[in-house]
């Protein structure tokens, strides 16, 4: 019931930009270098949405300060716009490093990543910054943030909903099932623009969907819990698709999610996954 709170109330507040910051460069920037340092899974997860988050934060200021600068630039004061976007440019990198710091200590995980371990990286890359630059960097995260940094990930939506659906009588092979989850999450992050486009024609039953219809369909594509029961349904199907009926029906009772939009998920991720139209 929280997650499910929790949920309603980040998609009751979605800004406009949300999703801007989890192309698949980004994502597949994080999930190696999380690989690199041997994260757990769930620390990948909260490193792609902390620096999406903190970025659409940044950007908001950034445009704010711009606007706010403009009667300080007729009196040849204030930063242009092209300097405030270098600003962006110049520290994504290290900013993203920092996401992946943080991301290494929520997840009460034993390889922490530290100081050394970062700016070693950053060096690799013919980066200059000091131990105190990356410091302030993470505070810079954390202060933009407002230190509401322990978002629930999907993944955690993910391994709820499987415990539940045990508790409930669903006997699945539980580790096979978990790791089956985990791979289609990785997959569905790294695809996530081409998995959710087909969705949306699914859903509006064109090929061609209007700008309104894009921006309105950002809920579903924010939407945690839809995410999990596709991934979920989406793994009972590959591993036992003679229960896959049973899970769904159950899935339904248990987020109120209709039968019909966990298929349409499925499907969407199974057609990408196969390379078919015939998934």
């Amino acid at each position: 019931i929280r997650l499910a709170t929790e949920n309603e109330q980040y998609l009751s507040e979605l800004p406009g930009q949300a999703g801007c910051f989890k192309e698949t460069r980004i994502v597949e920037f994080i999930f190696l270098l999380s690989e690199k340092w041997h994260l757990d899974q769930s620390a990948r997860y909260q490193a792609v949405e902390l620096l999406e988050r903190f970025m659409i934060k940044q950007v908001e200021q950034i445009c704010k300060s711009s606007r706010e600068n403009v009667k300080s630039r007729e009196q040849g004061q204030g930063s242009s716009w092209s300097s405030l976007k270098h600003q962006i440019y110049d520290t994504f990198v290290l900013r993203l490093v920092s996401c992946i710091q943080l991301a290494s200590k929520l997840s009460l995980h034993y390889n922490i990543v530290n100081s050394d371990t970062a700016l070693k990286f950053l060096q690799s890359l013919k980066y200059s910054y000091t131990k105190q630059e990356l410091l302030e960097s993470e505070l810079a995260v954390l202060k933009t943030l407002h230190f509401q940094i322990n978002v629930s990930t999907p993944l955690v939506y993910v391994e709820l909903l499987l415990e539940v659906l045990g508790h409930n009588g669903c006997l699945l092979p539980a580790k096979p099932l978990h790791q089956m989850c985990t791979q289609l999450l990785d997959f569905s992050y790294l695809t996530r623009d081409t998995i959710y486009d087909t969705l949306l024609k699914i859903a509006i039953e064109n090929s061609t969907p209007s700008k309104l219809q894009v921006v309105k369909f950002l809920t579903v594509k924010e939407d945690f819990m839809l995410l999990a029961v596709g991934i979920i349904s989406t793994s009972v199907f590959v591993l036992n698709p003679g229960q896959w009926k049973q899970v769904v029906e159950h899935l339904n009772c248990i987020t109120g999610i209709t039968s019909q939009s966990i298929l349409e998920f499925s499907y969407a991720v199974l057609k990408h996954i196969v390379g078919s139209s015939t998934a």
